[in-house]
């Protein structure tokens, strides 16, 4: 829906948090996104977003959302009435968009694969050090013990589970096959083929029990759903083999966190986790003590100068809308459930 929709052109909204606007969509690309779509663009901010996007939406058609950008709710979709399409300059929409954003046939689009590249990137970083055994290998010479030779870990030929294929699983094992490691990538995920899994560059696995006992690094990239909840649990970390590594930068939610912290506490596994269950942890948790996990706050995805990729993203979507042409970051209703 364009013009059509709205009787003319329209305005633009950007509705995010003030320490987002300035990184994610500063004045330049704000500019830029007036330009593309013919529009003014009007920024929402601060208090506004406590109670909502606050008046003067009226003309609104097109709103560029962020974090800090509340649920778009009923309430708050009475107040734009010409809205047409939604444009997240982040990853998941599934707290933006509420079923009212559906119910009203308005396009939503994220700037998801935008934020891929970042998250990737990380969990590549994470593989390679994991396969060199860097955290053990660090506290022993923290401890005073500096490794013989015999003692070191290789990357080379180490075997790699990727859980879910992913936009962003798919970049790790494209990263995976192109590394000089030479690494045996496999890959678990029931909505993919032989085939595709193939085409991926990897060998599927029909179930997670068997990545799991033949990978020494298990890397996770599947959705939070019902589906997913603690699917990574203490039957299947315990087939993990001894000194294998778990790796997470999806969420939370898919590993059991005591199931892992019993595993890590017994010098068994390592992890690398980027998002844990809760989030944050408490203080003092063991997982922040143990010396063979490293838990960070949650960024692996697109920080600091990282964010102008996702305004970027979005900008061009919304001028590829007001242009009428097909969108590349187009989300659907019924494709939610496989979505981060």
């Amino acid at each position: 829906m364009t013009e059509e929709r709205v009787g003319g052109a329209g305005v633009v909204a950007v509705a995010m948090g003030e320490d987002e606007l300035p990184i994610v969509l500063p004045a330049d690309l704000r500019d830029r996104l007036s330009e593309l779509t013919g529009r003014e663009v009007r920024v929402v901010l601060g208090n506004a977003l406590g109670d909502g996007l606050g008046d003067g939406l009226g003309n609104v058609d097109i709103l560029v959302t962020g974090w800090g950008c509340p649920p778009l709710t009923e309430a708050v979709l009475d107040g734009a009435p010409r809205l047409g399409i939604v444009v997240h300059a982040a990853g998941s929409v599934k707290q933006l968009a509420t079923d009212a954003v559906w119910e009203r046939g308005i396009v939503v689009s994220s700037a998801a694969e935008a934020n891929a590249g970042p998250v990737a990137d990380f969990t590549l970083a994470a593989v390679g050090l994991a396969a060199k055994g860097a955290l053990s290998a660090a506290a022993a010479y923290a401890g005073g013990r500096w490794p013989a030779f015999r003692d070191r870990h290789g990357a080379d030929g180490r075997t790699v589970g990727v859980l879910g294929a992913s936009r962003i699983g798919r970049r790790v094992i494209t990263g995976l096959r192109a590394s000089t490691a030479g690494y045996r990538v496999l890959l678990y995920d029931p909505y993919v083929t032989d085939e595709e899994a193939a085409r991926l560059g990897a060998e599927r696995v029909h179930r997670l029990a068997d990545l799991c006992g033949a990978s020494g690094i298990v890397t996770i990239h599947a959705p939070a759903t019902p589906e997913t909840h603690r699917m990574l649990d203490a039957a299947h970390l315990a087939l993990i083999p001894d000194g294998g590594t778990v790796i997470n930068t999806a969420r939370g939610s898919l590993v059991d966190t005591e199931a892992l912290e019993r595993e890590c506490g017994m010098g068994r596994l390592n992890a690398w986790l980027d998002v844990t269950d809760p989030e944050p942890l408490k203080k003092g948790h063991a997982l922040l003590r143990l010396p063979n996990v490293l838990v960070t706050p949650h960024i692996a995805g697109a920080q600091g100068s990282e964010g102008r990729r996702l305004g970027a993203y979005a900008v061009e979507e919304a001028g590829r809308w007001a242009r009428g042409e097909p969108l590349l970051g187009a989300v659907e209703r019924a494709g939610l459930g496989r979505l981060a």
